[in-house]
């Protein structure tokens, strides 16, 4: 008998129906998937469906963010989901993954665990008039941030103080979190203390000095020289076609619009 392949993002514990699956967003939120911790909105739908009908989801986050519109596809999926959800911030949940948390009936921290909440921001081209109307384009898609970290902190976190919040970029730590309402229970800290990758870090602006520390340790951590197997250089590869083809098509169409 065939076994059977379950999505990346999705593990079951027992073979019992009547088990709990747990559910993992271990990477950046994308649009297409590259690397195997990434996340988009189409392969979390085929997971997510591929439960049937449950009762309960235990869905771990431990992520820098990524795509906007990918995480709120992400997040409005599972609010529209009958089964009880409970979040696990494993490490870390930033930006547009700290959204997708807020789905949680119920969202649980380590005590080593963090979350960031911000302003969504992009990368823009135009004139002055498409960049304005990028400004407001931001603007629109913050409210709907603003709404959802509202809808779970209650009478905990008001407007003001959440925009405040957002504005300067501010990293909570579990109790942090709880207190303003976005979180629900501190645990006892677990090995996946909240750490980010040197790309991120260099985004943000405000990231704690000790997960600074942590890409800079790891940028000085020497490794033996390893020899890449063939399935490696293969992925290395397509990677590697698959930017050469996107950035073909932007400069065309960069040479078509000046």
């Amino acid at each position: 008998m065939a076994k059977t392949v379950l999505p990346k993002y999705l593990t079951i514990k027992q073979e019992s129906k009547t088990s709990t699956p747990e559910m993992y967003i271990d990477g950046e939120i994308v649009t297409d998937e590259y690397e195997d911790s990434d996340t988009s909105a189409a392969g979390f739908r085929d997971a997510l469906k591929s439960l049937g009908d449950v009762k309960k989801i235990n869905l771990h986050v431990n992520s820098p963010g990524g795509s906007v519109f990918e995480g709120i596809a992400i997040y409005n999926m599972l609010k529209q989901s009958s089964a009880q959800i409970n979040v696990y911030v494993d490490g870390l949940a930033a930006s547009i993954a700290s959204v997708i948390a807020m789905s949680g009936d119920t969202i649980f921290m380590p005590s080593n665990a963090m979350l960031m909440i911000h302003n969504p921001w992009t990368m823009a081209v135009g004139n002055a008039n498409e960049l304005r109307k990028q400004a407001d384009d931001l603007d629109q898609i913050t409210k709907s941030s603003v709404q959802t970290y509202l809808a779970k902190a209650g009478d905990k976190l008001d407007e003001t103080t959440l925009k405040q919040l957002m504005d300067d970029e501010t990293w909570l730590t579990a109790r942090e979190a709880v207190d303003y309402g976005l979180a629900d229970e501190v645990m006892e800290a677990n090995k996946a203390a909240a750490s980010i990758d040197k790309r991120f870090a260099e985004r943000y602006r405000h990231v704690p000095e000790q997960l600074i520390k942590q890409v800079e340790q790891k940028a000085d951590v020497s490794k033996p020289e390893q020899k890449l197997s063939e399935e490696q250089l293969n992925k290395i590869h397509e990677k590697a076609l698959a930017k050469a083809k996107a950035l073909n098509i932007f400069n065309k169409k960069f040479e078509e619009e000046f």
